[in-house]
């Protein structure tokens, strides 16, 4: 690893002086292209003030876009190509072109050509490519090339920043036979130590990206195509999350006309780990992406209620789909009279007969009950019209039209197929038990029917306590009446903890886009936690999708790994354990305390180290520690505030742990966790995930014994 010189910082014979001179470079021009965009004058190309406020809005999100960050690194490697790359490479991904694009062809050549690897593209004055885009074909050999497959690559070089200042850079000749190879995870001869720094930088603040530590095995499942649905079972510390954001922003560069107008969704678990993962995306310049988690998908009505594990059990269950599609079928009554239109001076009668088989029909096509509620008017105005025709009439679509909205007609739909809501039918499935037990019937045991009702009626949806999981049945019955929209694509984090009508919910919002679906079997902590992903991916809607496993370890320690992953064999037995491929082992101990001032000493202890502290204790603990904490003046912050460098502790509840990210932890008495869930498996599930949330140091602290599986 090369290093600047002591006392010539602009040598220019001195290949880090270059390098820093490039860079100042691209910064400039990168100010050029912001200055241009900002000097726009659009006072005569729009029609009106609507075509004014769009544009306005896409150049401020354009301002927005090109961004230099004084503390990120414009650009993190550099590519030297033995020969010209091909028109394929050069002009990036198909549908990226006429956004930040121009072609590579007929730019100026350095050997077979010299490229600059950053979040974002930047060009100078004259339209060549000063640095170019991460997710561009060109600069894939930057993550998968090898001695055993260069890629036409001569040389590949990471730099190494200090803040915004360029400090080394370190070199890999991959057609040279003599020269040593580099490795992240993938093996090799030395371990990059600027990816080892990188990896191991101390973290204070949202999650960033990992844009310059891609590993080759990340980097396949980032690029696989936009038409498949990919799930990712990654340990923790493996990077799924980063995984999954940085395949939105390369989908969102190499098919974004598509994806502007279908739409992109991140789903996760709650709103502190959105919020801490929030900053990835506008980082890898993409601002647009939605995010949101499952109850907010859901929201038709206000949540105030709670559930029993046994309850939310039931609810849960994929069987309720059919439950709720019986009832809402039920409304639907078969006609006994004729329909009588009339129009001036004539009748026509429609008999009971064909309205039975007009209905039918709708009902055997499967149709959503609101589209065929829709349709119904129309059919039994047809069968007027053939009549007509018959009496030697000629009628046009206006009297069609003009037959549906007739008063006959419309009396004769209501009575047929009458209005349904969707939270007062799932109000009167919980409330009334004659009415669950009959569309219940061979779907729910009696027991399971006495599980979900409820024990007081209520009158209307408005004072009812709805709970999430009632939330999520009157979803399913809202797409029963009418269809849900469907996005491009769809990112579902931390998709373990869903029930299976959770994914049906998910699913609704991809059925003609793709999703990608992460998550961890061990790390389940819900009565209904995911036992197989091919199951999950079923009750999707997605059965085709690829599973990938990613089982290198970048984030946890090698011995905080090694100690979580005794829990495995009683946890997820199946399960390939995480390998840890950081070089530093990490600080791990286990402490014995008699009181929470020993708690609070470990926490001082780590504040003296670099980055962010996270004490992560039981629910029920919380309060206490909070006291202890506050009792010597230590300042601490809760779940998805961002840590600043004068606050870097953070108390987190066991519940919310999941997903967040801490440089050293304080874990206290894990024998609490286990004992908080409702059972030993999701107790040690949830204590596998409160253990591996620290990137350089855990403590474990207890005066509890601990858990036997931990011996």
């Amino acid at each position: 690893m090369s290093t600047p010189p002591a006392d010539d910082p602009l040598d220019p014979h001195d290949p880090l002086s270059r390098e820093r001179a490039h860079l100042a470079g691209s910064r400039a021009a990168l100010r050029s292209m912001r200055e241009d965009v900002e000097s726009l004058d659009i006072r005569d190309v729009t029609a009106n003030w609507v075509n004014a406020e769009a544009l306005t809005h896409q150049i401020d999100e354009r301002i927005r876009s090109l961004a230099d960050l004084a503390h990120t690194p414009l650009f993190f490697g550099r590519l030297d190509y033995l020969h010209e790359p091909g028109a394929e490479q050069a002009e990036g991904a198909e549908e990226s072109k006429g956004r930040e694009a121009p072609s590579l062809q007929g730019r100026r050549w350095e050997t077979g050509g010299r490229f600059y690897i950053g979040r974002r593209h930047v060009h100078d004055a004259d339209g060549d490519p000063m640095v170019i885009d991460w997710r561009a074909p060109v600069s894939q050999p930057f993550y998968r090339a090898s001695k055993k497959d260069p890629m036409d690559i001569a040389l590949r070089r990471r730099f190494g920043y200090t803040g915004g200042d360029l400090t080394a850079y370190e070199d890999e000749h991959l057609t040279d036979p003599t020269a040593v190879t580099f490795s992240g995870s993938a093996g090799g001869a030395v371990t990059s130590k600027l990816l080892q720094q990188e990896i191991e930088r101390p973290r204070v603040g949202p999650m960033r990206d990992i844009v310059a530590t891609i590993q080759p095995e990340q980097d396949e499942i980032v690029r696989s195509g936009l038409g498949g649905t990919v799930c990712v079972q990654g340990g923790p510390g493996t990077g799924k999350t980063a995984v999954g954001l940085h395949r939105v922003a390369y989908l969102l560069y190499a098919h974004r006309e598509r994806l502007a107008r279908t739409g992109t969704l991140v789903i996760g678990p709650n709103r502190s780990f959105l919020h801490y993962i929030e900053q990835v995306l506008p980082a890898l310049g993409e601002l647009e992406v939605k995010q949101s988690t499952v109850d907010d998908l859901v929201a038709h009505v206000e949540v105030r209620g709670t559930d029993d594990a046994p309850t939310a059990l039931v609810k849960g269950d994929a069987r309720m789909a059919e439950v709720l599609r019986r009832a809402v079928r039920s409304h639907v009554t078969m006609p006994t009279e004729p329909v009588v239109v009339v129009r001036g001076s004539r009748r026509w009668r429609v008999p009971a007969y064909e309205l039975e088989e007009i209905v039918q029909e709708l009902l055997d096509r499967d149709i959503r009950y609101g589209a065929a509620r829709e349709a119904l008017p129309q059919r039994i105005a047809h069968a007027v019209l053939v009549q007509m025709e018959r009496s030697g009439e000629a009628p046009d679509d206006r009297v069609q039209d003009a037959v549906a909205r007739n008063s006959a007609v419309k009396a004769a739909v209501k009575a047929i197929w009458p209005p349904v809501d969707p939270a007062r039918l799932v109000l009167r499935l919980l409330s009334d038990a004659g009415f669950l037990a009959v569309h219940a019937d061979g779907v729910l045991t009696e027991d399971e029917q006495k599980t979900i009702l409820w024990a007081r009626p209520v009158r209307s949806p408005k004072s009812a306590k709805w709970s999430a999981a009632d939330a999520v049945l009157i979803d399913e019955a809202t797409d029963l009446v009418r269809r849900t929209h469907s996005l491009g694509h769809v990112v579902l984090d931390e998709a373990q903890d869903l029930s299976p009508m959770q994914y049906r919910a998910v699913g609704r919002r991809c059925t003609t886009g793709s999703a990608t679906v992460l998550g961890d079997l061990a790390q389940g902590t819900t009565p209904w936690a995911t036992r197989s992903w091919d199951e999950a991916l079923a009750h999707l809607g997605k059965q085709q999708a690829v599973v990938e496993e990613l089982t290198a370890g970048f984030r946890v320690p090698t011995d905080v790994i090694t100690y979580a992953s005794r829990l495995l064999p009683h946890i997820a037995p199946g399960l390939t354990p995480v390998t840890s491929v950081r070089e530093n082992p990490g600080f791990f101990e286990v402490r014995t305390t008699a009181a929470d001032t020993e708690v609070v000493d470990a926490c001082e202890e780590l504040l003296h180290q670099e980055g962010s502290v996270g004490l992560i204790a039981a629910d029920a603990r919380i309060p206490a520690l909070a006291e202890a904490l506050t009792a010597v003046g230590i300042t601490y912050l809760g779940p998805g505030e961002e840590t600043t460098y004068e606050t870097r502790l953070t108390l987190v509840p066991a519940s919310l742990a999941k997903g967040l990210e801490y440089d050293y932890v304080v874990l206290d008495e894990p024998r609490a966790i286990v004992d908080a869930e409702p059972d030993e498996r999701t107790g040690l599930r949830r204590l596998y995930v409160t253990l591996t949330r620290a990137v350089s140091g855990l403590i474990v602290t207890h005066s509890a014994p601990l858990p036997p599986q931990l011996a």
